[in-house]
């Protein structure tokens, strides 16, 4: 059932990965690319749990995002449903389940110290921590893609919905970006990923 894993995860990491996914009542999809988000876990109405990652995320942002959820089923099990999604239960089991995968047989040296600090208090999403998303990004597939915090003062940018923005200031972590068709202001994370215009 897991067999295709193997194309999208490190090769040393793969006999762990399906030790932890041993489960009847678990199974794993590999989706198309979905813009608001990596993967995700669901208790389906038969009783049984889904699992679904991303296709086109490089080997490592996969493997972190699997056992991220994982994780998710984990704490399901041992905690039940009250939990919050991304509450203590689910940090604990995710740096628990995460821990044997952080060596160098299975990522980068880069890319260690910047995951042991994630792993410390992990985030609901890898890509809110500036420094570990931007080190991840490396690995993807080049693009034409520019990082909203490259984008020059007062230049004009378009999101993979087509809306159209103009760069503005730096507030504490984010940039206030205004949407040219609504006038609407809207903040964004440094490390989004946009396509510059020309002007």
């Amino acid at each position: 059932m897991h067999e295709h894993l193997q194309d999208y995860i490190p090769a040393n990491g793969l006999s762990q990965v399906l030790k932890l996914l041993e489960y009847d009542n678990l199974t794993v999809k590999i989706k198309s690319e979905r813009k608001t988000r990596h993967g995700d876990y669901r208790r389906l109405p038969n009783g049984k749990h889904q699992i679904t990652i991303n296709s086109n995320l490089n080997t490592y942002r996969f493997l972190i995002t699997l056992i991220h959820e994982i994780a998710h089923f984990e704490a399901y099990k041992v905690y039940g449903k009250l939990i919050k999604p991304h509450g203590i239960e689910w940090k604990r089991t995710f740096q628990h389940l995460m821990l044997p995968f952080l060596n160098p047989k299975i990522f980068p040296v880069s890319l260690l110290p910047l995951l042991a600090k994630h792993f410390k208090s992990p985030k609901a999403s890898s890509d809110t921590d500036i420094h570990l998303a931007l080190a991840l990004k490396q690995f993807d597939e080049p693009n034409n893609k520019t990082y909203v915090f490259e984008v020059p003062l007062g230049h004009a940018f378009k999101l993979y919905n087509g809306k159209v923005f103009e760069m503005g200031k730096k507030r504490v972590k984010r940039f206030e970006c205004v949407e040219l068709k609504t006038g609407r202001l809207y903040l964004f994370n440094p490390n989004a990923e946009v396509e510059l215009l020309e002007l």
